[in-house]
């Protein structure tokens, strides 16, 4: 209906919202189920094995967000073209996409194992953790170039419409992954079920073995996400029609202008999450520990933003590919208040379970204390954090990525970095110092976003979108 210019009543617009959120928010939250699960093994192997994981986190989600940030310079291309019913053009940025992040995510892969023996005493990490935080750190990055070629095979599909087959594939890998740490991390061990005894096979290796499982779920599922996109496609499976790999001038330029604010972003932003952590890291193991887990127990709560932002993206994107700005606004508001709804539901259930939370991720009371009263703190930013999150999806859509990117980076940098030093420094409040500021930050930037959104211009910027828009 979008790209043929059929009318959509209102109730159509929310079913349709609601179709692509529910299975993007599945798979946003299978893999955070997948990060919680490894942090709940490793966290109750004790308080070091789980600080040496959370000391070198904020890197690896530095280098995910660049790998992110690159795909999604091609999948709105393609998303634009699918709304315009241009599918072999489609396709051509497809195939040339494949080339490109396969040589960036080797180019990443090759800077971690370069920098591995360094990072954890950069980061401020003791003795007793640097050897297991670096070798954690190599054999994840070593895994990247898989792990950017499922960030485009799941971006490509879901900007084709299709959310299920990501969804479904990511929580085979969450499956795969819990399989997997049970059989690395843990020793060889006798387990009563039921009356009956039996042994679990273990290779022992601790925070090792958590990489290794875990990077061989991602190594899995890239094959089985990449073979669906280029084989079983309704729109982009390669097989209808032969083209070139080699990346050509428009397409990468197009890229670079979707993806290198989000990129810079991704880097400046990350920059100031490893700021974080070495503000942090004074504080003690304990304080690393909470922090790290306080922030993967956090996310089961802000990743259903990042599942109805894919969809956002995706409806934005057709939107205004097919030259349709009043659809596309439309869409814009419905995600922004289902996702605020859900993340602000989610915000309440936190509060709620923080200590349950925190208790399975780790045995150790004084790491759970922290982390609860950390994450009921957070849980009044939620709705905020969505606004933050969904209209940002909205703004990918479109193909306007400079502004955002630096509400984003001025709201880390200039609040929540600012505000984290006095309250941790200066004012002595310790880790709950910089989870106040975090919350404090993240209200003030989702009130931006929604100022900027309410304006309407951001559907005036995209330079991708049909010459033709028109208010329908």
């Amino acid at each position: 209906m979008i790209r043929d210019g059929e009318q959509m009543s209102l109730r159509q617009q929310l079913y349709l919202a609601t179709q692509l959120s529910v299975p993007a928010i599945m798979a946003q939250l299978s893999s955070i189920i997948m990060q919680y699960i490894d942090a709940s093994m490793v966290g109750n192997l004790g308080a070091n094995e789980a600080a040496a994981i959370g000391l070198v986190s904020t890197t690896l989600w530095m280098f995910g967000g660049l790998c992110n940030a690159f795909t999604i310079g091609f999948s709105v291309q393609v998303a634009h073209l699918i709304g315009a019913k241009q599918q072999a053009s489609a396709r051509s940025v497809l195939r040339q996409s494949i080339v490109a992040c396969v040589l960036l995510g080797l180019g990443i892969a090759s800077l971690g194992a370069l920098i591995s023996p360094f990072l954890p005493g950069w980061l401020g990490g003791n003795e007793e953790i640097c050897g297991d935080s670096s070798t954690y750190f190599l054999l994840f990055t070593l895994c990247i170039p898989f792990i950017i070629l499922n960030m485009l095979a799941s971006g490509m599909l879901r900007c084709s419409g299709n959310m299920r087959i990501p969804s479904i594939l990511n929580i085979l890998m969450c499956v795969l992954d819990v399989i997997f740490n049970f059989v690395f991390i843990f020793p060889t061990r006798d387990v009563t079920l039921m009356g009956l005894s039996f042994s679990i096979p273990g290779a022992g290796l601790g925070v090792i073995g958590a990489a290794l499982g875990t990077g061989l779920a991602e190594v899995i599922v890239c094959g089985l996400m990449v073979y669906y996109l280029v084989m079983r496609s309704g729109e982009l499976r390669l097989t209808q029609d032969s083209g070139s790999f080699k990346p050509t001038r428009t397409v990468v330029v197009k890229a670079v202008h979707i993806s290198f604010p989000m990129a810079l972003q991704q880097f400046v932003m990350s920059t100031a999450h490893i700021m974080t952590t070495m503000i942090v890291a004074p504080l003690g193991n304990i304080s690393i520990a909470a922090n790290s887990l306080a922030i993967t127990a956090e996310s089961l709560c802000y990743m259903p933003g990042y599942g109805i932002g894919d969809a956002a993206t995706t409806l934005v994107g057709q939107s205004l590919g097919a030259g349709r700005r009043y659809l596309a606004r439309q869409f814009a508001r419905i995600t922004v208040l289902l996702g605020m709804s859900v993340m602000g539901l989610m915000g309440v259930l936190m509060y709620v379970a923080a200590p349950a939370m925190m208790g399975f991720m780790t045995n150790v009371p004084d790491v759970i204390d922290l982390g609860a009263s950390v994450l009921r703190i957070e849980a009044f930013a939620e709705p905020f954090f969505a606004a933050a999150i969904v209209t940002y999806g909205v703004f990918v859509g479109a193909g306007d990525t400079l502004v955002p990117c630096w509400m984003n980076v001025g709201s880390v940098w200039c609040v929540r970095l600012t505000l984290a030093w006095l309250l941790v420094n200066v004012v002595g409040m310790g880790l709950v110092g910089m989870w106040v500021a975090m919350a404090v930050e993240l209200c003030c930037r989702g009130l931006i976003f929604l100022l900027r959104l309410w304006r309407g211009n951001w559907t005036k910027k995209s330079k991708l979108a049909s010459s033709v828009l028109i208010d329908d």
